[in-house]
């Protein structure tokens, strides 16, 4: 058995730790080489941690938003297991063989569900994959990533992708409504017919929950705590000053009215007050 160790990217001299966002697999998934398996956050960005091999994944050590150090082993690969849906394969095989003469018997009734079988398996072995930062603004602009097609390693989905997707939702001309015939002459004299009255619908009580904006506490991500703690620093440390200066500023004013209408003849421009401040 060839078991391969899953550890946390060398991080930067500056960050000591980092926190696992979300698994993208669970123990007894099969994985391929290179394929995402959990988005690794720290101070600065996000990162994604590839798989180093072929394999299942048998292990994980680390759940979703534990803190991990550089090199820590938060996963275990087996190379030479077989996944849930490989294993499950063998066992489905006889069944196939001993419905094969109902099949053959009745082809016109089991050919439909086995293009469903296969349609579905189809969708299933064809998953969309988006970075962290394109996933949010799928969200955000309430777009169906099967629609878009990645450029990304692996056909993963980028946040160009979505952008371009997005501006080419807002550019698309709204449907034309064509307005309803003019009715003729003859049918304006027609009296027209006459119409039930509807009575109107009784008035909606909302609960009086819903007159408040909803609060709800979640925890910040490492990278919103390292922009607060800084701002708090920053407040603390920074000097918080300001200083009043009194100036004469009438002979400024004189030479300016001396001086603009031959200032804007020569130069084309208005003279202001900031070349005498620079002065």
């Amino acid at each position: 058995m060839m078991r391969i160790e899953v550890k946390v990217p060398q991080l930067p001299e500056s960050v000591a730790e980092a926190t696992l966002v979300a698994w993208h697999k669970k123990p007894g998934d099969a994985i391929k080489r290179d394929e995402n398996l959990i988005d690794v956050e720290t101070d600065k960005v996000v990162l994604e941690l590839p798989a180093p091999g072929d394999g299942v994944l048998v292990e994980t050590r680390k759940a979703d938003g534990s803190s991990v150090t550089s090199n820590e082993v938060i996963a275990i690969i087996d190379t030479e297991a077989k996944g849930a849906a490989a294993t499950a394969a063998p066992t489905k095989q006889p069944a196939k063989v001993a419905a094969a003469p109902a099949a053959a018997a009745e082809p016109v009734k089991t050919q439909p569900a086995k293009n469903e079988g296969t349609k579905s398996l189809a969708a299933a072995a064809s998953p969309v994959t988006a970075l962290p930062a394109a996933r949010k603004i799928l969200a955000e602009q309430g777009i169906d990533p099967v629609d878009i097609a990645g450029t990304g390693r692996g056909g993963r989905i980028t946040k160009g992708d979505v952008l371009g997707a997005a501006e080419a939702k807002a550019s698309t001309p709204p449907a034309v409504v064509q307005a309803p015939p003019q009715p003729s002459a003859e049918a304006k004299a027609s009296p027209p017919p006459a119409v039930a009255k509807v009575p109107p619908a009784p008035a909606i009580r909302l609960p009086a929950t819903l007159g408040s904006r909803p609060e709800q506490r979640v925890p910040m991500s490492r990278l919103r705590q390292r922009v607060a703690e800084r701002l708090v620093q920053s407040q603390a440390t920074a000097a918080s000053l300001t200083t009043f200066n009194e100036v004469n500023m009438q002979p400024v004013l004189d030479l300016r009215n001396r001086y603009k209408e031959k200032f804007e003849k020569e130069h084309g421009v208005k003279l202001g007050f900031m070349s005498f401040f620079v002065k």
